[in-house]
């Protein structure tokens, strides 16, 4: 997918990831971010006094939102307690936040706005689509497009290196095991850096399918596992520990499987926006540390 570098046009047309199309938000807007990445874009751009409410999985940055009020989680939204907040913007994501709560948004809230980045280079819309839709407010259509430059940059440098093939399962969760199809953000992202992800299916948009067809459950009996060389057990949703790893080296080892088990910080994969400005190098530097399989 190539990286583009387009100017952000705060009048330009601003359609939101559902094809549904908006006029620029005044400066006075009162927006809701339901979605732990998007909250912290929206501080970095400059709008943390418009923000009137975030999740509890909303943590970053930590002095900034410590103030903003807590609307319960992203799938379990408080909407009773969102009302009561009048926002005039809701900033939702097809994976994290359900259908269900959009549609009862959507009763109270007079623009409610889908986001789905699906690639790292989506990070690059993200931002235009931000900078565009908020750029009433001082500021924020130059830190946007700072954003959208500087994150060119950094996809640029990591696909000019040579990257080793690794075939990975990365692991998000327990009791069920689960993992992560290959169309999803996560996996495009550990693609920049040569980690193909297993098993191979994908998962659709996630508009129409389940979501358990995106993030599919497994089990350590798959055949597939022959062909990975490197488990990597993420730090979110589930928090995976040093423990889970000597198990999960126990279950490979009974089964004659001899993949290296790493933890990994799961925000390095997941969180996309300004958090990706950072993490993307970081997962570069894990992944060049990485002794060959």
């Amino acid at each position: 997918m190539p990286v583009t570098q387009s100017p952000i046009d705060g009048a330009a047309d601003i359609v939101d990831f559902i094809g549904q199309r908006f006029q620029r938000a005044p400066a006075h807007a009162r927006i809701a971010s339901l979605v732990p990445s998007l909250t912290e874009t929206l501080v970095d751009l400059g709008l943390a006094a418009q923000l009137v409410a975030r999740t509890g999985f909303c943590i970053r940055p930590a002095a900034a939102v410590r103030a903003i009020p807590k609307v319960g989680g992203t799938k379990d939204v408080n909407l009773a307690r969102l009302r009561d907040l009048a926002p005039t913007h809701a900033l939702v994501n097809v994976d994290e936040n359900t259908l269900e709560t959009v549609e009862q948004l959507r009763e109270f809230v007079p623009h409610v706005v889908v986001t789905h980045p699906q690639h790292p280079d989506d990070n690059l819309s993200l931002f235009n689509l931000l900078g565009a839709l908020f750029s009433a407010t001082a500021g924020v259509q130059e830190r946007a497009q700072s954003l959208h430059d500087e994150f060119g940059n950094t996809l640029r440098a990591i696909r000019a290196r040579s990257w080793p093939l690794r075939r990975v399962l990365y692991v998000i969760w327990r009791e069920p095991w689960m993992t992560v199809a290959r169309d999803t953000y996560i996996a495009r992202t550990l693609g920049l850096v040569g980690w193909q992800t297993f098993p191979d299916v994908a998962g659709g948009d996630g508009l129409r399918c389940a979501g358990a067809t995106r993030y599919p459950v497994f089990d350590w009996d798959a055949p597939w596992l022959q062909d990975v060389d490197l488990v990597l057990l993420a730090s979110e949703p589930f928090r995976f520990g040093a423990a889970h790893v000597e198990f999960t080296r126990g279950l490979l080892e009974t089964r004659g499987l001899h993949a290296a088990v790493r933890l990994i910080d799961g925000e390095w994969a997941s969180w996309y926006g300004s958090r990706a400005l950072g993490s993307l190098p970081q997962l570069s530097q894990c992944a060049a540390a990485l002794p060959r399989a």
